[in-house]
């Protein structure tokens, strides 16, 4: 065969791939037009999009101005999205109905808001709390307030976006909630004053942004540093689905298929988190954990990793949201012998459902973590022996070979076969998420104790929105964790400049 010959085939097979590729393509497009016309109809919290300040704006407001945007937007929210109860029983629990027992504004806090903590007397210290996507202020305030009670002022910002309505998703960019972060920052240590310790939290999706804020302080003086960081759950990998996520919108543009914006649009019930998702928030945070890993790979690569401060992540080994393995080799294994640590919470090894469980999920805790010595604490927490509800803590400090058993005042419900990615921050009292909620504080309903059953196809909402565990059984361990991290006498740790 000819030189001439030869390329003419691999021409002919090149277009013939490419127009294999296209109409793959466009199957997938006319699937998600076809699925996005069988979903429920868009409301207005699905169409009306609050007119959130960019990162540009966002970076010259002080706290007080966006206090009073937060404020302006969630006027706007109520005078064009809310309405007024129509006595049907399938809107008589939503958010955005006024008066429902969900309506934020008939609740004692409305946890969409950012917040200020302050402590009694003389700050110590300062700490930031960055909350995940699709949620509000509220899931990180039992952590603020662990840091206030030890003498921190902790902000808790509302990232652009959420508290207001799902819609606010549709537009946003990550470098809108960068730039809240670093407005979050500054106010901190405005409160607490110059030179004070400085702590970021960050769950889920705000686990990267506080990881990107640390890095970017690695590189920009202008940036005060942190000298710890608290993850949990956080997003440094996500599923393959969110690289394409903008793809999946296009049928959108025709405004016969506006819903295949949305990856799920569903009931609002929940006072401080959506629960519907449009497919720009998937496409978001992707791009976040992208920016997280080039910061990771630039800082590695000029020896800036050396100046991170210690990092503490809690993580389940069972995480539908979030990718654990890049927990481990995107970031832990590129990490200095710094003092971090990463903490796993196993499955419920007692909970005997035999084939029921994806038999990867054995071994998982071993495929996870490279070999011993590491450069990091590893801490594990797992049933005492594979019939006890009772829980151990498993650890190896940094450099070392052997590992430690400590008891726990702690169980696995026997209930539940693992945590989840949402679990983490809350405690079982938790009076919205728990499962066994306090009284003394109401958010008009009670997800956590909610165990339906039944037949397929009642539900307007997918099964696994209900079944998936909400509270975390081992929050004690958590905050004390946090706390000890914590030295009650205000030693000032700051990291030195590069």
């Amino acid at each position: 065969m000819t030189v001439g010959a030869w390329l003419k085939r691999m021409v002919v097979a090149a277009a013939v791939l490419a127009a294999l590729a296209a109409c793959l393509v466009m199957a997938g497009l006319a699937f998600r037009a076809w699925d996005a016309l069988r979903s429920p109809p868009l409301e207005a919290w699905h169409t009306f999009v609050p007119d959130e300040p960019n990162a540009d704006v966002i970076d010259a407001m002080d706290w007080a101005g966006y206090l009073r945007m937060e404020e302006q937007l969630l006027a706007d929210v109520r005078r064009e999205v809310f309405r007024a109860p129509d006595g049907d029983p399938a809107t008589a629990l939503n958010r955005y109905v006024t008066g429902s027992p969900v309506d934020p504004q008939t609740l004692a806090t409305d946890w969409n808001r950012s917040y200020v903590m302050a402590p009694d007397g003389t700050p110590v210290g300062a700490a930031v709390f960055l909350h995940g996507l699709t949620d509000a202020p509220y899931s990180l305030r039992h952590l603020a307030a662990v840091y206030r009670d030890r003498g921190f002022v902790a902000i808790g910002i509302r990232l652009p976006g959420h508290g207001t309505v799902p819609a606010g998703l549709t537009e946003v960019e990550w470098e809108d909630w960068m730039a809240a972060t670093r407005l979050a920052v500054r106010e901190a240590v405005r409160r607490a004053g110059a030179g004070k310790r400085l702590h970021v939290v960050g769950f889920s999706n705000g686990g990267a942004l506080a990881l990107k804020y640390a890095l970017d302080a690695l590189e920009d003086e202008r940036l005060a540093r942190p000298e710890r960081l608290i993850l949990i759950s956080p997003m440094i990998g996500i599923t393959a689905f969110a690289r394409y996520a903008g793809i999946a919108g296009w049928p959108a543009f025709f405004p016969a298929f506006a819903k295949a914006a949305w990856l799920g649009v569903l009931p609002e019930f929940n006072p401080f988190k959506y629960n519907s998702f449009p497919v720009n928030g998937a496409r978001q945070s992707f791009q976040v954990t992208q920016a997280v890993q080039s910061r990771l790979g630039r800082a590695a690569a000029s020896g800036g990793l050396a100046r991170l401060p210690p990092i503490h992540t809690f993580q389940s080994v069972a995480d539908f949201t979030v990718s654990t393995r890049a927990i481990v080799t995107n970031l832990y294994s590129r990490l200095p012998d710094n003092g971090s640590e990463l903490t796993l919470f196993d499955l419920n090894r007692a909970v005997k459902l035999g084939p029921l469980i994806a038999r990867s999920m054995e071994t998982i805790v071993e495929r996870l973590l490279p070999p011993a010595p590491r450069s990091f604490r590893i801490t594990l927490i797992t049933n005492a022996e594979a019939s006890s509800l009772e829980a151990v803590e498993r650890s190896m400090e940094s450099g070392g070979t052997t590992e430690k058993i400590t008891a726990l005042d702690l169980a696995f419900p026997v209930t539940a076969f693992s945590l989840s990615h949402v679990a983490l921050p809350f405690p079982v009292t938790d009076p919205l998420y728990g499962s066994q909620p306090e009284s003394r504080e109401s958010f008009g309903v009670n997800l956590g104790t909610l165990t339906p059953r039944g037949e397929r196809g009642i539900l307007v909402v997918p099964l696994d929105t209900l079944v998936r565990i909400s509270s975390n059984p081992f929050y004690p361990y958590i905050e004390r964790r946090v706390t000890e991290g914590i030295p009650p006498d205000g030693t000032i740790r700051v990291q030195p400049k590069p």
